[in-house]
């Protein structure tokens, strides 16, 4: 089956009706399934790449945000988010059932490269093949691994066997010859260069890179099997903080309470949403500063000046983030609704802490420019290296800095609007470079632009009328959503979209509780920036990835 689709690229950014996409589909769709956030169309397990190309050859939905998977009483099913780079409010989804005796469904790799590694974890997890597949295998568990964890049928007592295989050299048949010599690299997964427990399957061919498979899922932790275990209004959001547990924690909560306050319809008090603005854009500074760190130590291996330099920042937001929630880390600030607590007493300590903090900051970006970007040997070891240029980037899915070093202007808090961003003035960074240098540059600038969101968030709360300072909504103690009511919502994180699927079933607990980490979709794009280049510029490339591990895996 051929993919060529004429050149519709006018077409392409017209918004389209419900009713208009199922025309253009036609005979592909068999049944409506519509999602709040989305109309939904069933089609056939076999038309799944013929469906896709024509959504994004002639509807523009060019970025597959995450496949979400699932096994019910009665059948398989697979769910292909759609989004537009141009326009993310513009969604659909696109639902596949799939035989319950014989769940095979087709790829849709040959469409957008990022099904990949979604479709592994849906067969990983859930028992769904997927035919055309280029490497339908386990991605998170060992290959001797028995049985599908998020199966009905899956037998968790039963004992299982990890063996340790002896590596092989994948690209041995085709690299041995008289004038090449391919050799096999084990980079981790325990190094500090790959900034957590991941293992990086590397064959060079003499000095040069000819092929890096990231194998990862050391550090995988059931969190969707987990939030699937506790109810909506009080037992899951202490489980975002530890996704990226590094320095995202509020951000990573807005992700969980925007996606179910839109399933409960829940309307967030107004000076709530700035204290939420705020406390996010503190930890987008918190997340950028160790990025900035950890990567100067990638390249330069200073420690003592340019990581501490760094760290000290980033102390400096999380002492603001601590007075906030009364936590280090593992905030657990936000509540369906609001936030737990209003701003700490006294008000104006907390107020003038934070300006202290802001009035300091051009002095200490200006210090990281003369120590790292203005660097000789920096520059030569990023720029012109990882190239990722910008429609592979989004056929990988990717999004935040590393998409927007690649000239994509895409972020969710301007192109999808929550909380009271669009209430505020800031810009949306981007760097046409598509390389390693880009990446550091379009964080440190956005440190900057967070600066800006802070002090009108603190320049409004010093003004708000003490007698309407609401920080929640009047919330059930107990929230059951319509069955089968399903939902995709996703927020701005530091490392780029972070959404969650949650399917309801009547319960006050999700039946179905999936997410979308911007970092297990930037990943998969390693290979592209490698290959051909040298191991120094993998470790580069890697670093200016800025992943964090607890969030890869879930």
């Amino acid at each position: 089956m051929s993919l060529e689709r004429p050149d519709t690229a006018d077409d392409a950014a017209v918004e389209r009706t419900p009713d208009e996409l199922e025309a253009l589909l036609g005979d592909l769709v068999v049944d409506r399934d519509d999602h709040l956030n989305a109309p939904g169309f069933v089609i056939r397990p076999d038309t799944v790449q013929e469906t896709l190309s024509l959504l994004k050859e002639q509807a523009g939905y060019d970025h597959l945000s995450v496949v979400s998977a699932q096994e019910y009483e009665n059948r398989y099913e697979s769910i292909y988010h759609l989004k537009k780079y141009d326009d993310p409010t513009q969604e659909v989804s696109i639902v596949v059932p799939a035989d319950k005796d014989h769940p095979v469904s087709e790829s849709a790799e040959p469409v957008f490269r990022t099904a990949d590694w979604h479709e592994r974890e849906a067969y990983d997890l859930i028992g769904i093949e997927y035919d055309d597949h280029p490497d339908l295998r386990r991605i998170l568990l060992p290959e001797t691994w028995q049985g599908h964890p998020l199966s009905m049928d899956y037998d968790q007592d039963r004992p299982q066997i990890a063996t340790l295989p002896e590596h092989a050299n994948p690209l041995q048949e085709h690299h041995k010859d008289d004038e090449s010599d391919t050799m096999f690299l084990n980079i981790g997964p325990h190094h500090p260069a790959t900034h957590g427990v991941l293992h990086l399957k590397t064959v060079l061919d003499g000095e040069q890179v000819v092929d890096v498979e990231p194998d990862i899922g050391y550090l995988h932790r059931s969190e969707e099997q987990m939030a699937q275990s506790g109810t909506y209004r009080h037992q899951i959001m202490p489980y975002p903080d530890r996704w990226d547990y590094i320095s995202a924690g509020l951000l990573n909560e807005w992700a969980y309470a925007r996606a179910a306050e839109d399933l409960a319809d829940i309307e967030v008090p107004e000076y709530a949403q700035v204290i939420r603005t705020m406390g996010a854009e503190m930890c987008r500074i918190a997340a950028h500063m160790l990025a900035l760190a950890t990567f100067a130590l990638d390249i330069n291996g200073d420690f003592t000046a340019t990581f501490m330099y760094a760290i000290n920042d980033r102390e400096r937001v999380q002492n603001l983030l601590e007075d906030l929630t009364g936590q280090r880390l593992m905030f657990n600030y936000f509540r369906l609704g609001g936030v737990v607590w209003d701003l700490p007493e006294p008000r104006e300590e907390f107020f003038s802490n934070t300006r202290d903090f802001l009035d300091q900051l051009p002095e200490s970006v200006e210090e990281y420019h003369n120590l790292v970007t203005s660097n000789e040997i920096f520059q030569m070891r990023t720029i012109d290296t990882g190239i990722l240029p910008p429609e592979v980037a989004k056929n990988y899915g990717a999004t935040g800095p590393v998409a927007r070093a690649s000239g994509i202007d895409y972020d969710l808090r301007r192109d999808d609007p929550y909380g009271y961003y669009d209430e505020l003035d800031w810009d949306v960074v981007t760097e046409e470079g598509c390389d390693n240098f880009s990446r550091l540059l379009v964080r440190m600038r956005e440190v900057e632009e967070s600066a800006k969101i802070i002090e009108q968030c603190v320049d409004l709360l010093e003004d708000w009328p003490e007698d309407e300072r609401n920080i929640q909504a009047n919330v059930p103690r107990t929230l059951r959503p319509d069955d089968d009511t399903e939902i995709y919502r996703a927020v701005e994180g530091a490392k780029g979209e972070l959404g969650i699927y949650i399917r309801a079933d009547g319960t006050d607990k999700p039946a179905r509780f999936k997410i979308r980490s911007p970092c297990f979709s930037n990943l998969q794009t390693l290979p592209e920036m490698s290959n051909g280049e040298y191991i120094p510029d993998v470790i580069a490339a890697l670093g200016s990835l800025d992943i964090v591990l607890g969030e890869v895996d879930r």
